[in-house]
């Protein structure tokens, strides 16, 4: 993931020679890297407005103030956590548009719990593509986890409906629930999806615990239209940023936060299935300025 801000160093030596420009240079660089104009221009203008009235002029004490006020826009690590149910199954419900890594970060996420001694079922729920249950079949061989699945063109919330069924006579710990991504027919999707959430409901007196939209990093701004179409139509709890370990703009995360209110709980960064780690605000703000 890219740096927020290149040569900063450099911007904040000149920032004690009190010029504007230097000021207007930081926030430039921060929209450039996928952080949205308004985020970008409150931090610039908080820390800008902290420096000129505390007679700040030391470099690392500028660089620990960025830290302070992205770190404070993030929220604490709880946020960024999964949710659990008291009450078994805990239902993870994966969206996304198509191509984003939606099947491959189940997967991840199922080895995971697994890790943890956690009983996993698959569901699924993509019953348009072929490709995506072969895929998911054949991960769920290769972690030896047990998957539902109808037939091709079948009724999502019916694999959703036998998934639950399933996990409660067999004492599952996690239902993770893959989704189709259709966005060229996103009023079907939706409603698709809607009904899925219904089903949950329905099925176990909760709506899922965490419904979690797929993002590829490296799309940049695409993927803040993506989550709000999806967030309105499903309340979205949180994000999983994909791709994470290429030429992806670390940016994209202040502004989902800042747009959105939506925490990303999870990154995958790799083909590995061990590949796949909680966000760590922390650690995220660290690599971005330094």
């Amino acid at each position: 993931m890219q740096k927020l801000i290149k040569n900063i160093n450099y911007f904040i030596r000149k920032i004690k020679n009190n010029d504007q420009d230097v000021w207007d240079e930081l926030e430039e660089q921060m929209i450039l890297s996928d952080v949205n104009a308004s985020c970008a221009q409150k931090i610039i203008s908080d820390v800008q407005s902290e420096v000129y009235a505390r007679k700040i002029n030391e470099p690392e004490a500028v660089k620990t103030l960025l830290k302070q006020k992205i770190a404070a826009l993030l929220g604490n690590h709880q946020r960024h956590r999964l949710n659990t149910s008291e009450k078994k199954p805990t239902v993870y419900l994966l969206v996304g548009v198509n191509g984003v890594g939606k099947t491959s970060t189940l997967a991840k996420l199922a080895h995971m719990l697994q890790k943890k001694e956690k009983r996993v079922l698959i569901a699924a729920a993509d019953t348009y593509r072929a490709a995506a249950v072969e895929q998911l079949q054949a991960y769920a061989q290769r972690l030896g986890i047990d998957m539902v699945r109808h037939q091709r063109n079948s009724d999502p919330g019916a694999v959703v409906f036998d998934s639950i069924e399933k996990s409660m006579a067999k004492d599952i710990d996690f239902l993770l629930v893959d989704t189709a991504g259709r966005m060229q027919t996103s009023y079907n999707l939706m409603e698709e999806l809607k009904k899925i959430k219904r089903v949950v409901l329905k099925k176990t007196n909760k709506v899922p615990d965490e419904t979690l939209l797929v993002v590829d990093s490296t799309t940049g701004q695409n993927a803040i239209f993506q989550a709000t179409t999806f967030h309105k139509a499903l309340d979205l709890t949180g994000v999983v940023l994909t791709k994470t370990d290429g030429t992806s703009k670390g940016g994209i995360i202040l502004s989902l936060q800042d747009e959105l209110g939506l925490p990303v709980k999870m990154v995958t960064y790799g083909e590995k299935l061990e590949h796949i780690a909680y966000f760590d605000p922390v650690k995220y703000v660290d690599m971005l300025i330094n």
